[in-house]
């Protein structure tokens, strides 16, 4: 796999979420931060080439990598019991969200606003992971994630923790805005598409909606609910 550009490498070395083989950057490539991330990389002995940026060209699927990508293997998954070990957490699942730059999006509000793991349905994201990594501006190498295979039981186990559960959804609801958002705490944010499964929302003890300041019917996409959602928590547990 190859990530580009110095976001994405960057987090990338610095994650630890997959091992990074090798770094192509371009001989003519000098400035601060790039100077940054060999050094890192050099403290994890990974191998640094300087090349012609043709030559970069020649392996980017792009043409905004700046002159560095790197070579990495697939990334690290966590485990929903290692997660749930977190005192005081903060938890998201996002069901129908497909598309991997707005899963990006989602995963750049998550992480600036303290999310401590994302808990997506399994499928393969391999493909999707240098999309993802650019498009969350590096925050999914950051981010633990766990893959499920069954987001309900998921649910009853963060219950059973004592983990107040919430989703996203406008039947039945109060305002985010008045909700006690207080860790620990997860919420099930569905895509503007699908939506939220109905075996989620049946163990979903509360269901929470972002108001409108005007007459809007249609539902906000996944990417701007969850930015609005995690930093309402983040803002509640301030103090």
């Amino acid at each position: 796999m190859i990530l580009e550009g110095n976001v994405s490498v960057k987090a990338a070395v610095l994650g630890g979420k997959r091992k990074v083989t090798k770094i192509y950057v371009d001989e003519k490539k000098h400035d601060k931060d790039t100077s940054f991330i060999l050094h890192r990389a050099e403290e994890r002995d990974i191998v640094i080439e300087r090349v012609s940026r043709d030559f970069i060209d020649s392996l980017a699927s792009g043409r905004t990598h700046g002159g560095l990508i790197a070579e990495a293997g697939e990334r690290r998954y966590q485990k929903s019991e290692d997660v749930l070990k977190k005192r005081n957490p903060f938890f998201v699942m996002v069901e129908g969200v497909e598309d991997p730059f707005n899963l990006g999006y989602v995963i750049r509000s998550l992480y600036s606003a303290g999310c401590d793991g994302l808990f997506l349905d399994r499928r393969n994201w391999k493909n999707a992971e240098p999309v993802i990594a650019k498009s969350s501006a590096g925050a999914s190498e950051y981010l633990d994630i766990v893959l499920c295979d069954d987001p309900a039981a998921e649910i009853k186990r963060m219950k059973q923790k004592g983990i107040h559960t919430f989703a996203a959804m406008r039947k039945d609801a109060e305002e985010c805005f008045d909700a006690d958002l207080k860790r620990p705490l997860f919420i099930a944010i569905g895509g503007e598409m699908r939506g939220l499964s109905s075996a989620v929302l049946k163990e979903i003890d509360t269901n929470i909606f972002i108001p409108y300041a005007n007459d809007f019917r249609n539902a906000l996409n996944a990417a701007a609910a969850t930015a609005v959602l995690s930093f309402e928590v983040m803002r509640q547990n301030r103090n």
